[in-house]
């Protein structure tokens, strides 16, 4: 497989991307889910991301922000990793605010936010490699919904998530190269991608 350029690269995730907003969109208004006024927040949720181009693309996000900006979300990344250690110490689940979550609620690299960020909220079905179905109910707000649909004997929509890892699987090693079963595997939050920095190959 031919190695991308990181433009091209970005160009080809920014599409995939935009694939999984539009399938998110469509189940969540087929059930009337919105996040407005909702008493939970998807941007406390401990997410782990598991790709070298999405940490990438996060830091290509990052080197466009002004510095000032760029300062102080590594500045609130420190506090983050420094409190889910914690956490995780204790053997609790971390639950902290994303760094990346702005004072109006909004995400600070909301065109450059990673999948799961993305498709968090609606139900999920992934397929494995071994042919099990492995499915995801969606949030607290959606489980409410879908629940509402099933006692009317109405069929709740699903987002099937199989074609999108596998089309983001395929951009990681075009992005990554032949290297990429010698690195170490990513399995960082975006607290601790931005503390680390931008991903090496070497």
């Amino acid at each position: 497989m031919k190695k991308l350029t990181p433009k091209a690269a970005f160009r080809k995730a920014a599409a995939l991307y935009k694939r999984m907003a539009d399938g998110y969109a469509e189940a969540a208004q087929s059930m009337g889910l919105t996040c407005e006024n909702c008493t939970d927040n998807c941007c406390y949720s401990f997410f782990q991301h598991h790709t070298y181009i999405e940490w990438a693309y996060l830091w290509e996000g990052l080197n466009q922000l002004p510095e000032e900006q760029r300062n102080e979300f590594i500045r609130r990344s420190e506090e983050y990793v420094d409190q889910a250690r914690t956490a995780l110490q204790k053997g609790e689940k971390p639950h902290i605010m994303c760094p990346l979550n702005m004072e109006d609620g909004k995400c600070g690299l909301y065109d450059h936010r990673l999948m799961i960020c993305r498709m968090h909220g609606v139900p999920n079905v992934m397929t494995r490699p071994d042919g099990r179905s492995v499915t995801f109910p969606g949030c607290r707000r959606c489980q409410e919904l879908t629940a509402g649909l099933e006692a009317e004997g109405r069929q709740v929509p699903m987002v099937d998530r199989t074609p999108l890892y596998k089309d983001l699987a395929q951009l990681e090693m075009a992005f990554v190269g032949k290297n990429l079963r010698a690195l170490p595997k990513v399995d960082h939050t975006i607290a601790e991608m931005i503390v680390i920095g931008p991903p090496k190959f070497k």
